[in-house]
């Protein structure tokens, strides 16, 4: 399984022009085939940062993910929602067990 961990800066202004564009891009995403786990959340205590959180099968999966439709246009829409400092990491793990 592959975990993509990672954050976003939105400025504070941006957020709700970006919801939109951010719920596409999850509901999308979590319709993929491979697709374990999506979403995005608001930090709590720093406007405008958002934390990302993608679980994947495999490699297959994630790189039909870099390849879909929907994220060529949500990288496309960065310039005009003003997302910046885009930090993500990809992680190689086990199966999931609950603690």
């Amino acid at each position: 399984m592959l975990l993509i961990i990672g954050t976003f800066r939105i400025s504070a202004s941006g957020i709700s022009a970006a919801k939109p564009a951010m719920a596409a891009m999850i509901n999308a995403s979590r319709a993929e085939s491979g697709c374990l786990e999506y979403g995005y959340a608001e930090d709590i205590l720093d406007s405008g940062l958002i934390h990302v959180k993608e679980a994947w099968v495999n490699r297959a999966a994630l790189d039909a993910h870099f390849a879909s439709p929907h994220i060529v246009a949500w990288r496309s829409s960065w310039p005009s929602l003003g997302i910046s400092q885009r930090q993500l990491v990809l992680y190689e793990v086990g199966e999931p067990q609950s603690i």
